[in-house]
């Protein structure tokens, strides 16, 4: 690299306008409601388009498909929408797409990875080809913010033809961007659609947008310096830092929403395990200092989380948490009160940031917690999580950057398959906070879910990420803190 580095780096591909970016994760299915990952999140804002969208900037709601909406009653929006849109593969956008889209995602037997961000939906119904309402199964105040966010609208023939699998493979959206070609977890290539509508996303720049899964990040960088990558995102921060330091590239720190947590299986779906005593989790939250893990290894504008939620979300209350200070000799005592004076060993499990990963290994193994270390794909532990089969996981959740606790709490602590406190009162509380019409209300029973699961320590909230972005000098890209590429916002210097 220091080799490549001496020689400077290539031009970025401006004279085949195409933009070249790498992936870290691999990314198996496109379709939207059928991956839980980041890099699916990218692409579902680039493909397609919701009926609202949210200024990451100003976080004030526009039309997008839709032009209007309104609340008819607690549970019942009525949505005007774009007439003259077209789908990718020329077929006209009418509320025959999103009766389809709404009526399929909200049925639960059609098994959509994330069902938090679409089971608050209960039917679609059309009014006419420009006009439909959308039902909700029970009052949900966020329901604005999701159509915002992880709800897109897909063609209803094409859809229906297809399925997940064949939009897997040929998406086909309204979005800026439609997508040529399409090698599943392994490259990805969009081309700028110049028929795209007024959309508050603004129209594209750049002709062609060409992702490649890299999953080392050396390897990003050596393409950058090679020139064969003109963009790479999630640069661990030492890195980024000496790549800052060199003339022939932009790097730029932003903060996002994404939470690292570790989950302990406290009510024991995985068997026989101490994470079942509320002692052993709080020993575990003890245990970690999170502060170093800030100042060593994120870095930028990352900080300390005591919450099971993104600050910046609505009701995610940090004064109604409990913290937990770095005190490993309160750690080990309380092992010893729950029967562990010798500590105890466990599997664990990540899916990304090993050095983060091994970190927090590291602080359990100091107080006597002897880990396994499993590191796997993201696909393959989300699966096992849901199973219930890890005693103990460090783990992430973006919310999709869905700026409301609920897409936080409430995907973890409400009794689905990926919660492993099954908390009766904690699900009283989100019931009320999710349903509530009164803010202030929400606000109080979020409060009163934060304290239950921190108090109980269900989970030992970690940090806050922040996004690393590399590029070279030829690329104009000014990133938002929800951590999503918006390839429209990019252009050439």
């Amino acid at each position: 690299m220091a080799l490549v580095a001496a020689t400077g780096a290539a031009w970025a591909d401006k004279a085949n306008d195409t933009l070249r970016v790498a992936f870290t994760k691999e990314l198996e299915n496109v379709d939207s409601y059928f991956n839980s990952s980041r890099e699916g999140v990218v692409l579902q804002r680039a493909i397609w388009d919701g009926l609202i969208y949210r200024d990451p900037v100003t976080n004030e709601y526009h039309g997008n498909l839709a032009t209007d909406w309104e609340w008819i009653d607690d549970t019942t929006i009525e949505f005007k929408l774009r007439e003259g849109v077209k789908f990718h593969d020329g077929s006209d956008f009418t509320a025959d797409d999103v009766v389809y889209t709404v009526n399929f995602v909200a049925d639960e037997a059609s098994g959509v990875k994330t069902q938090r961000n679409v089971n608050w939906m209960k039917s679609a119904e059309k009014i006419d080809d420009y006009t439909v309402r959308i039902n909700l199964k029970a009052k949900f105040p966020a329901a604005i913010e999701f159509l915002s966010g992880p709800v897109s609208i897909y063609p209803s023939d094409y859809y229906a033809e297809a399925g997940p699998e064949g939009m897997g493979l040929k998406p086909v959206g309204t979005g800026p961007y439609k997508a040529v070609d399409v090698t599943p977890g392994q490259h990805f290539v969009l081309e700028k659609y110049d028929d795209y509508h007024d959309s508050p996303k603004g129209q594209p720049s750049i002709e062609h947008v060409d992702i490649r899964t890299i999953p080392d990040v050396n390897t990003q960088m050596a393409e950058l310096f090679s020139g064969t990558l003109d963009l790479i995102w999630q640069v661990p921060a030492d890195q980024a830092e000496k790549l800052a330091q060199m003339d022939q590239f932009t790097v730029s720190n932003e903060s996002t929403m994404r939470v690292g947590y570790l989950a302990m299986d406290a009510s024991g779906r995985s068997g026989e395990t101490p994470f079942t005593d509320v002692r052993v989790r709080r020993a575990v939250n003890h245990a970690i200092n999170r502060q170093e893990l800030v100042d060593a290894l994120l870095q930028g504008q990352s900080q300390v989380i005591s919450t099971p939620c993104f600050p910046s979300q609505f009701g995610c209350d940090s004064d109604a948490a409990v913290s937990y200070d770095y005190d490993p000799e309160k750690a080990k005592e309380l092992l010893a009160e729950a029967g562990y004076p010798d500590g105890f060993t466990t599997d664990f499990y990540a899916y990304r940031d090993r050095a983060y990963a091994e970190a927090i290994a590291s602080y359990l193994n100091a107080v006597g917690i002897d880990t396994n270390f499993k590191m796997l794909q993201y696909s393959a532990l989300r699966e096992l999580n849901m199973k219930g089969e890890t005693p103990i996981s460090f783990q992430t959740w973006g919310s999709y950057s869905v700026n409301d606790a609920s897409a936080m709490i409430s995907q973890f602590f409400k009794h689905g398959s990926l919660d492993d406190a099954r908390d009766d009162q904690t699900l009283e509380y989100l019931n009320i906070a999710d349903s509530a019409t009164d803010p202030e209300v929400r606000k109080e029973n979020y409060s009163k879910a934060i304290e239950r699961i921190t108090e109980q320590a269900f989970w030992a909230p970690m940090f806050s990420y922040n996004t690393n972005y590399v590029s070279t000098k030829e690329v104009e890209y000014t990133p938002t803190a929800d951590e999503v590429l918006r390839f429209t916002t990019m252009s050439w210097n």
